[in-house]
């Protein structure tokens, strides 16, 4: 079929906007290549990348600039041909699938291919090239999963979230890149929406060249397709991508500050409608970070690693959820009193999705009939219940708050806050241990406990444990990414009952509590002693690092162990281990 056709015939139009198409290559349908010139590493200026690895499968991904970097936007370059090979050598010696693809101004000159019909359990090389400019890209190194009859001891996965270029240098990817994991699960927040100078802009954007382009908050398909070309100009998320294969979702931040289905806090009239937004940002993402799926708009979906793990990716913020309860909502600030009775009813709202109705009941029937010994979770937002005494929280909101109207926190608020904290801790730590000459304001101090987050599934109560009761019985870890820092929680229900673990990433560079609750250095090791004080069902924090986590499956452990860079504001870093724990 002319190439130019086929491209038209496998374009998926939604509201008038066009979503790249991912090319199905089967082995019967290879294209022998001869004649290979000499060619150089030019022109794939984004580098390559693989996404979504099977047993028999995974999908390839390159972007070629036509001419130069400076092409221009008004002259679009037609009658593009690439040619692909995968090997079972980075020499190409052994070549198993090759061909030749078409590339296109409508997706931004970048090309997808789902190579099927592949072994399992395989290390392949592929590369991209053109025959008329003798140009290549970089090779690129991926795998195929194993199916159940393939010996496996383990499973290694990285899980990575937040990365914001204008905060630092992505010294995380490039650890991920050099480590032993098999794939890379990224959480989202791939990109950020925010304009120069805005949000994770520090005293090290201009040296380290890393001011946002373009300069204004994107919302143009344009502004988009920009971003996501400086986002991977970056050399060490070059090489990740290079070296590991990718399974992504994305988070509120490919499209815009929390987001829900039917709008975003950091979306506003005067920036036209919210739906053309996202799907303009749906289809840049479709361009740059290809997901197999049947619909773009839902890109949950499975992946079995043998007979060790299912994970099962999620969409917690983009198709389903409904929009974020808040505390200003129950807040009555003339009185300073929290409207208790209201919020509780609104919390616990049985009809308030996060998932959204299909993709739950895809979820159950994904649980329901899976014989994998785990069952793992890979989603945006923490799972684990984040309750912390409401005068704490109230403090550390006041805290934020000044933080973000004046860029830093009074002596007098900052004094009350570790104040409480310090009075909080020690009362917790007393009940702990049975102190029976606690009183009774005491006990209901700390015991007077609000949700942390009402972003995060904290918000969505009676859903979280609809999820928990399909998990029954299962062997179950979630992932999560999103806030920046890193956690480990006992996942229990309404019950007490221990259904599984969840492991959260810290971000590869977006900054954490250290930077919006305005911790001093020498501050960081008690404010985490005291979260794991008085959060019940919380193991271990990191309030302060930038990195990412891997994880290790085998049949009979899961282990999360927190790796973390000692700096992103230079290229050379140090790598260190936060924390190790098994799961059985």
């Amino acid at each position: 079929m002319d190439r130019r056709k086929f491209f038209e015939k496998s374009l998926l139009a939604t509201g008038g906007l066009i979503l790249a198409p991912i090319y199905v290559s089967c082995d019967n349908d290879d294209l022998p290549i001869v004649g290979i010139p000499d060619l150089v590493t030019d022109n794939f200026f984004e580098g390559v990348a693989s996404f979504d690895p099977t047993s028999s499968s995974v999908i390839i991904w390159t972007r070629f600039t036509p001419v130069s970097k400076l092409m221009s936007k008004t002259s679009p370059v037609s009658g593009i041909t690439l040619n692909w090979q995968v090997a079972l050598d980075s020499s190409f010696k052994s070549v198993v699938r090759s061909g030749e693809i078409g590339v296109f101004e409508e997706s931004d000159y970048t090309v997808a291919i789902d190579v099927q019909d592949l072994p399992s359990n395989k290390r392949f090389y592929y590369r991209f090239f053109n025959i008329d400019t003798k140009t290549s890209s970089v090779v690129g190194e991926t795998i195929t999963l194993p199916d159940t009859a393939d010996t496996v001891d383990n499973i290694k996965m990285a899980v990575c979230s937040c990365a914001n270029y204008a905060a630092g240098l992505f010294n995380a990817y490039g650890a991920m890149a050099n480590s032993d994991v098999d794939v890379i699960v990224h959480l989202g927040d791939y990109i950020y929406e925010y304009g120069e100078g805005e949000y994770g802009t520090n005293e090290n954007t201009v040296p380290l060249d890393r001011v946002h382009t373009p300069a204004n908050e994107i919302l143009s398909l344009e502004d988009y397709r920009t971003r996501y070309k400086q986002y991977r100009s970056d050399k060490q998320l070059q090489l990740a991508h290079q070296k590991k294969p990718f399974i992504c979702v994305w988070d509120d931040h490919e499209v815009t500050n929390d987001a829900y289905k039917d709008g975003a806090e950091n979306h506003q009239e005067s920036e036209g409608s919210y739906e053309a937004r996202k799907q303009r940002a749906i289809q840049v993402y479709s361009e740059y970070l290809p997901v197999r799926t049947t619909d773009p708009y839902k890109i949950y979906r499975s992946f079995d690693f043998g007979s060790i793990l299912s994970l099962h990716m999620l969409d917690t913020r983009i198709i389903g959820r409904d929009k974020q309860i808040s505390y200003n909502d129950f807040f009555d600030f003339t009185t300073g009193q929290l409207d208790g009775d209201a919020f509780q009813t609104a919390l616990l709202n049985p009809d308030r999705t996060l998932l959204g109705m299909q993709q739950k009941q895809w979820l159950s029937n994904a649980i329901s009939g899976n014989n994998s010994r785990w069952q793992v979770l890979g989603q945006q937002v923490l799972m684990g219940k984040m309750f912390m005494p409401s005068e704490v929280l109230i403090l550390l909101g006041q805290v934020v708050a000044e933080i973000g109207a004046a860029g830093s926190v009074s002596q007098e608020t900052a004094l009350r806050f570790q104040t409480s904290l310090a009075q909080l801790t020690e009362i917790k730590t007393r009940l702990i241990a049975g102190d029976v000459t606690l009183t009774t304001e005491e006990i209901t101090r700390v015991r007077t406990v609000l949700p942390y987050n009402l972003d995060a599934w904290d918000g969505y109560f009676t859903e979280r444990e609809q999820l928990f009761a399909m998990l029954n019985g299962k062997k179950m870890v979630c992932l999560a990414g999103d806030t920046h820092n890193a956690w480990h929680n006992t996942l229990k229900n309404a019950n007490g009952d221990e259904v599984g673990v969840e492991f959260a990433t810290s971000s590869v560079t977006s900054p954490g509590f250290e930077s919006f609750a305005g911790l001093q250095a020498d501050q960081v090791a008690g404010f985490e002693f005291s979260l794991k004080t008085l959060i019940d069902d919380l193991q271990y924090t990191d309030a302060s690092r930038r990195g990412y986590l891997k994880v290790t499956f085998t049949e009979s452990t899961a282990q999360g162990q927190w790796v973390f860079i000692d700096t992103i504001a230079q290229e050379n870093y140090t790598e260190t281990i936060g924390s190790t724990v098994s799961y059985s």
